[in-house]
C-alpha cells in the first residue's frame, strides 16, 4: 500500500563551508553539476514522484536562491521558507517550515546530493513501505560501498525488520543516510524551539523503536566538496 505524499521540503540553508571557494558568490545549492544547478537535481526527482508542492529555506545569500526558484516552471508549488535572520540546522529548519508543508507524511530532501533511480522511483518506493502505525520516519539509506564521494564510517545499522540503530563510537555501520527521508508530523512533536540537529528527533524516534531505514537500489553521489563534482559529472555520464 502506497500513501500519498503531498509535500516535500528541500533542505536549502546551509553555508556551504566544504565547497568553498565556489560558495563565495554563491549559495552551494547553486553550484552547477552535470549541466544544471544542484538543488535543481533534487527538485526533477521530487517532479517526477508527482509530489504537489515544496517548501525550500533558506539564509546564505537568499536572493540568489529566491531568483533562482522564482524562475522554475514546474508542476508543483514553490513557497520558501525564510532563515535570513537566523540559520535554524536541519530540526530546527523542518520545525519553521512545518506550517507551509501539507500531508501526513512529509518528504524531506537535501540539496547537495544527487541520486539516480533503481528498478523503480526512489521516493514512490519509500511511499509504498511507509507504515505512519509504526514509523515516525523512514530513512533512504545506501550501503556504505556504494555511497559515492562519501567519507566515514556509516551512519545506522539496520534489522531485518528495517529499524535503524546508531553506529557505535569507533566502530563501522553498513549504512549511510542519503539525505532523504519520510517523516509523520508526530516526528516533529515536542521538539525544541530555535536552532538544533535532526539528530536529536533520531535518537528519540530510535529509543521508541520508530526509525526506520530503506535500502536505495540506485546511484548515489555525496556532491560536498569542489573535489566531489568532476567525479560525479563522470559517473553520471557513464550511467
Amino acid at each position: 500500500m502506497s500513501v500519498k505524499i503531498e509535500s516535500a521540503m528541500v533542505m536549502a540553508a546551509g553555508l556551504g563551508k566544504r565547497m568553498r571557494p565556489l560558495t563565495a558568490t554563491r549559495p552551494k545549492p547553486l553550484v552547477r553539476v552535470a549541466g544544471k544547478a544542484l538543488i535543481d537535481h533534487s527538485l526533477d526527482r521530487i517532479e517526477a514522484a508527482g509530489v504537489e508542492h515544496v517548501v525550500v529555506n533558506v539564509h546564505y545569500l537568499a536572493d540568489a536562491l529566491e531568483a533562482h526558484l522564482a524562475a522554475q516552471k514546474r508542476e508543483f508549488t514553490i513557497a520558501i521558507s525564510d532563515e535570513r535572520d537566523l540559520l535554524l540546522e536541519t530540526g530546527g529548519g523542518m520545525v519553521k517550515a512545518l506550517p507551509q508543508l501539507r500531508g501526513d507524511p512529509i518528504l524531506i530532501v537535501n540539496s547537495d546530493n544527487i541520486w539516480t533511480d533503481g528498478p523503480q522511483d526512489s521516493i514512490r518506493h519509500l511511499a509504498r513501505h511507509w507504515d505512519g502505525a509504526k514509523m515516525d520516519a523512514l530513512l533512504l539509506v545506501i550501503r556504505q560501498a556504494s555511497a559515492t564521494g562519501h567519507g566515514g564510517r556509516g551512519d545506522f545499522h539496520m534489522d531485518p525488520a528495517g529499524r535503524l540503530s546508531r553506529r557505535k563510537p569507533g566502530h563501522i555501520a553498513p549504512f549511510v543516510y542519503t539525505g532523504i527521508q519520510l517523516i509523520s508530523r508526530r516526528f516533529l512533536d515536542g521538539a525544541p524551539e530555535g536552532a538544533f540537529s535532526t539528530n536529536i528527533l533520531w535518537e528519540r524516534a530510535i529509543a521508541a523503536g520508530r526509525l526506520y531505514g530503506l535500502s536505495h537500489m540506485g546511484q548515489w553521489f555525496d556532491v560536498g566538496t569542489p573535489a566531489s563534482i568532476a567525479p560525479t559529472e563522470a559517473a553520471l555520464t557513464d550511467g
